[in-house]
């Protein structure tokens, strides 16, 4: 099923040019979403490398992180909790754990929050995201775990488009090798 899986992510991907002026091509994942197939695989398929060191919470970031969350949680039976960013609409109310990103692969560091009563010491963190290309919000993340007393587990995503040192040193694992949506 995974190798399946695999091979209708690569289908269903593209790489758009916005046009003259464009310094890079952007991703268009577009195609996961609409396939209730891949839907359904992604949650299992993403936790998989982690079950066994037992997550109890996903946390994963606003925006696509919203969307692979929940199908990560439900794989696992556990609960799920959003990192917000300022921009992402209504924050919400209460006290937050901030952490800022080391820049980005566009230079851009992101800041997150998540609820402080949403987190803590007893919790057992995965982390879901669709791509690591830099590990800037993965380590954010992980900030914001540490400052609550909650262990890392690692994070899991789609795509991994990093070193493997990186990917080594965060807890990383994925589905995709970056290459091979490049290639």
């Amino acid at each position: 099923m995974a190798a399946e899986l695999c091979r209708r992510l690569v289908e269903l991907f593209r790489w758009i040019d916005t046009g003259p002026g464009s310094t890079h091509l952007v991703s268009d994942t577009s195609g996961w979403w609409r396939d209730a197939e891949v839907l359904a695989g992604l949650g299992p398929a993403l936790v998989e490398p982690f079950r066994r060191d037992r997550p109890t919470l996903v946390v994963a970031p606003a925006v696509t992180g919203l969307m692979l969350g929940p199908l990560a949680a439900t794989a696992l039976g556990v609960g799920f909790v959003p990192a917000h960013k300022p921009g992402d609409g209504r924050l919400p109310v209460g006290p937050l754990t901030w952490a800022q990103s080391p820049p980005d692969f566009r230079g851009r560091r992101v800041d997150l929050a998540v609820v402080d009563r949403r987190l803590g010491p007893g919790d057992r963190v995965l982390m879901v995201d669709d791509w690591v290309a830099t590990g800037a919000q993965v380590r954010a993340v992980r900030e914001i775990c540490a400052a609550r007393g909650a262990h890392w587990v690692g994070a899991a995503a789609i795509v991994v488009d990093c070193p493997p040192e990186l990917a080594g040193e965060l807890g990383v694992r994925g589905l995709l090798d970056g290459e091979r949506l490049h290639g």
